[in-house]
């Protein structure tokens, strides 16, 4: 092993910071992450590595769970922290179904906002996601309260009037962006469940 940054306690270290500290800028998580090699190279090059020599530069660090908390605090954020899985999931659920639930015939439409809506209020009311994706997902799923009737008044000005298969295309399509939000919101919730392992 040429360089003390391919020890695997050191690599997993570094891992675990940079898992954790994914809400960060990129300029900011670049810099912390370069600060935190250059001080173990620093401190483990005239070192014999050995594993007890890697452990104690390592513990002067703290513990990745620290490092990631304290750099997140000087930019003024507070940690996310994961919800349960059921919460979650009845989040991610209500985004998700709001397209095929927008698509039955005469009370589609308005169950669909509704459990649109009622995901919306989810996620701005966990912390586990940033706020950043917070605005995003808000977006999204509030998105259909705009584009379904502006759809359908397209559609009746294109056609001879608003019919049934225009109608069901405009929630179609006005639906889309919901499950998208829950994508998204699926795959930040990993990375925050991630990131909150012990390392």
């Amino acid at each position: 092993m040429n360089s003390p940054l391919e020890h695997p306690l050191v690599r997993a270290h570094l891992d675990a910071v940079a898992r954790g500290t994914a809400m960060l800028p990129p300029e900011r998580r670049r810099e912390l992450l370069a600060d935190l090699r250059e001080h173990i190279e620093v401190s483990l090059t005239d070192a014999p590595l050995g594993e007890d020599a890697v452990r104690a530069v390592l513990a002067q660090l703290g513990t990745p769970r620290q490092i990631a908390d304290a750099a997140l605090a000087e930019e003024g954020q507070t940690p996310p922290a994961p919800e349960t899985a059921g919460w979650t999931n009845l989040t991610l659920a209500l985004a998700v179904l709001a397209l095929p639930v927008s698509l039955v015939p005469v009370a589609g439409p308005v169950l669909g906002f509704v459990a649109a809506v009622v995901a919306a209020v989810r996620v701005t009311r966990s912390r586990q996601w940033t706020r950043r994706e917070k605005r995003q997902a808000t977006l999204l799923l509030v998105s259909p309260l705009l584009l379904t009737p502006a759809i359908a008044v397209a559609a009746s000005l294109l056609s001879a009037g608003l019919t049934a298969g225009a109608l069901l295309a405009a929630c179609a399509l006005g639906f889309c962006p919901s499950p998208i939000a829950a994508l998204r919101l699926s795959r930040a919730a990993a990375r925050v469940r991630t990131a909150s392992l012990p390392a």
